[in-house]
């Protein structure tokens, strides 16, 4: 038997509204020239789909309007699978009544009298319906017939809103598809930023990528995009962004607050980021509005690691002021961080105390958390120090607190090297007695030996050579070839 009715619609598009109850209409015509229709509607799912009219008769050639209902309101928009769709199932009605027994129990009964006419697939849409994807992080392939169905009612504007959603919230997929359906990459949000300043703070480099082939730019005077990854540590960021705006930004360019990138690293601890900014010419003298450098910051924050970077690159800024009159040392001690005492201070004063043989000194600020190996910008250790100036109390002291005996410089200079050099007899001897070894060798290849040599101190060279012979026999003899 034919089709009884034919609905005006192949699927039903049912805008979802948060929070709110949620209807559509839809028709059903009766296509029976003479004979009244009974129609029942029923969903896959009773419990959130519902009719104004589940049972009722379309008159011969009629036609009847009918409400879906999506009820009761809901948080967030319900799942989509398993599909849901409404069965239309009918039945004539020669005399145009209905049975005795009604309408749900006629249609209760099966038989040849009932026939299925139809199915009608629901789909809900709008962008309610995207935001509960983008919040749950949804990866739906962009072109997936349920994306499409949902975005399909949606305005630019609201496409916009939603790609924003989209990139904070670091879903790719539902952005590229966003941007397809005509959310405007180059949109800005309410405090001017770009798209592609919120993909950077949320950091994800495939949504910074996707919103750079789209044509996104930046307000170098708003967007401080290096700064943002600079604050994830994100190098691989800047990378991208230095590469892609390399004539709008740079690693010394400043925020509202006079801050670079640096600053930034420096606040949060990111070392790479330091390193990284220094390699790029990144200036680490600038000041920020407040007179602080990024070794300040780094000070104030307590973050070591970023502190010994800083110094690395300059060790200069440690005796740089703020507004206050505070150096980074003061901003350390001010926040009781005392592991950065020693790079900011007490390495420095450790070393005077040696070169001006300070045996009280050495004592106190090793007690107050110095390092004994600590290393000045040319690599010297107080140990170097004190045997380059001969300071044999000093020398003691610095062995006895666990200086290592054997530490190199940036030229691979042994405290014994700086002794020798300098021509400190006792030192040198000290030093051997404690085990130092006499024919290492520098970065030029020179031993101790050679520089008592060369230095004209060859009666250092010979006590030198007697402490080692019973170590290094052939020492002695290489020695003396050298003054026969």
């Amino acid at each position: 038997m034919d089709k009884l009715v034919k609905p005006d619609v192949k699927e039903i598009d049912l805008v979802f509204k948060r929070g709110q109850q949620c209807t559509t209409t839809f028709r059903l015509t009766n296509l029976m020239h003479t004979m009244s229709v009974a129609v029942s509607l029923t969903t896959t799912n009773s419990s959130v789909f519902s009719f104004d009219k589940p049972f009722s008769i379309i008159p011969p050639l009629s036609s009847l309007s009918y409400d879906l209902i999506l009820s009761p309101p809901f948080d967030q928009s319900p799942p989509a699978a398993p599909p849901n769709v409404i069965t239309v199932k009918t039945s004539t009605l020669p005399t145009g009544k209905a049975p005795k027994e009604g309408l749900p129990l006629f249609f209760s009964k099966s038989g040849p009298h009932i026939l299925k006419d139809a199915t009608i697939p629901i789909s809900l849409v709008g962008p309610h319906v995207i935001e509960d994807l983008i919040s749950h992080s949804t990866q739906l392939p962009y072109i997936s017939p349920f994306f499409n169905k949902a975005v399909s009612v949606c305005s630019r504007s609201e496409l916009t809103a939603l790609l924003r959603s989209a990139v904070v919230s670091g879903n790719a997929n539902l952005a590229a598809g966003l941007i397809d359906h005509g959310g405007a990459a180059n949109s800005r949000d309410r405090n001017g930023r770009s798209m592609i300043s919120l993909a950077v703070r949320a950091g994800n480099m495939e949504i910074i990528k996707l919103l750079i082939n789209s044509g996104c730019k930046i307000d170098s005077s708003i967007d401080h995009v290096l700064h943002d990854a600079a604050a994830i540590n994100r190098v691989d960021v800047m990378e991208v962004l230095l590469t892609r705006f390399k004539d709008t930004i740079s690693v010394n360019s400043v925020d509202s607050q006079g801050r670079t990138p640096l600053h930034i690293g420096a606040t949060h601890g990111h070392s790479e980021v330091i390193q990284y900014c220094a390699s790029l010419e990144g200036k680490i003298e600038i000041l920020d509005n407040n007179g602080f450098s990024a070794l300040h910051l780094a000070a104030e924050k307590g973050n070591l690691k970023a502190v010994e970077c800083l110094l690395q690159t300059s060790s200069f800024t440690k005796y740089a002021v703020n507004r206050e009159g505070k150096t980074a040392f003061a901003l350390a001690l001010e926040n009781e961080h005392s592991d950065l005492y020693d790079a900011l201070h007490l390495g420095d004063v450790l070393q005077r105390a040696a070169r001006v043989d300070d045996v009280h000194g050495i004592k106190s600020y090793l007690a107050a958390g110095a390092k004994v190996n600590g290393k000045d910008q040319n690599g010297w250790t107080p140990l170097h120090r004190a045997a380059f100036k001969g300071r044999l109390e000093c020398i003691k002291v610095l062995l006895n607190q666990g200086a290592r005996i054997d530490e190199i410089d940036d030229a691979g200079y042994t405290p014994l090297h700086c002794a020798a050099e300098a021509g400190h007899v006792e030192v040198a001897l000290l030093l051997v007695a404690h085990g130092a070894m006499a024919n290492l060798k520098s970065l030029k290849g020179l031993v101790p030996l050679n520089l008592a040599r060369f230095t004209n101190h060859p009666s250092l060279a010979l006590h030198v050579c007697h402490e080692k012979e019973r170590e290094v026999d052939c020492l002695n003899s290489r020695f003396k070839s050298l003054f026969s």
